[in-house]
């Protein structure tokens, strides 16, 4: 049941009788070279066709930006400063809440976002409210270990591969990840974490300094396929429908 598809009187008549709202929240940044710059948004759109044809929960529409200045030097990368989108997403559930939703699940394809869902998350609790933050590719490890991946990688490829095989362009992948080091005792672990004598700490670097391909992570992208995908992507629903029949019970 989308938001966008209803008239008025039939929202007046769902907040009347549910309390629960799905928000999805994404980004558009680069992923590496092979994958597109929507991503994080596509995969959650994904998500939610699958949901819907299981539940009737209300579905807001997706929001496409998200915070993601470390990437914002890769052409295409549209950067919404943290401010701005605590405003924008606390005005959404706002809303929602004003129309009667006081459990609001956001459903987050991208790690950028998290600080600010937390922040509108307790802003909503002092009002009685309940957000829930849906975070997949981080539930996806627990469901299966073997999902577990990085920043466009084998988990966001695959993921991607179950959207459509058509958007991943598999000539760009290339070799072995290789990632700019400080120097030859300061060695680069991931976007901002550096290693020094066994001990890992944070370097805060544009993306660019540390990789010039854009992925990183424990999972090439050339481990992906199309079955990895669907399955991971549905079993990622099916989880998120029986958590809000769940959450249905949860009496604030």
């Amino acid at each position: 049941m989308r938001l966008a598809n209803l008239t008025w009187p039939k929202a007046e008549r769902y907040f009347k009788e549910n309390d629960m709202v799905l928000v999805s929240i994404g980004s558009i940044e680069c992923h590496g070279r092979h994958l597109p710059l929507g991503t994080d948004t596509m995969i959650p759109d994904r998500i939610l066709e699958l949901i819907e044809a299981k539940d009737d929960i209300l579905i807001a529409p997706t929001i496409p930006y998200g915070a993601c200045q470390s990437l914002a030097d890769y052409p295409g990368t549209v950067n919404i400063d943290i401010e701005v989108l605590y405003q924008f997403l606390y005005q959404v559930i706002d809303n929602l809440y004003r129309h009667g939703a006081r459990k609001i699940l956001v459903l987050n394809g991208h790690g950028g976002n998290i600080k600010v869902i937390e922040r509108v998350g307790l802003d909503f609790r002092k009002k009685g409210a309940m957000v829930v933050m849906l975070n997949w590719w981080l539930m996806a490890w627990d469901m299966n270990p073997a999902w577990k991946g990085g920043h466009g990688g084998g988990e966001e490829t695959a993921g991607i591969m179950a959207v459509d095989p058509a958007l991943v362009d598999v000539s760009e992948i290339g070799g072995p990840l290789e990632l700019e080091n400080i120097n030859e005792n300061l060695v680069a672990t991931g976007f901002r974490s550096i290693r020094f004598k066994g001990v890992e700490f944070e370097i805060l670097r544009s993306t660019q300094e540390v990789t010039d391909n854009g992925w990183i992570g424990p999972d090439h992208p050339n481990t992906a396929t199309v079955e990895w995908g669907v399955e991971m992507i549905q079993t990622t629903a099916d989880y998120i429908v029986d958590l809000i029949e769940e959450l249905k019970t949860v009496k604030l």
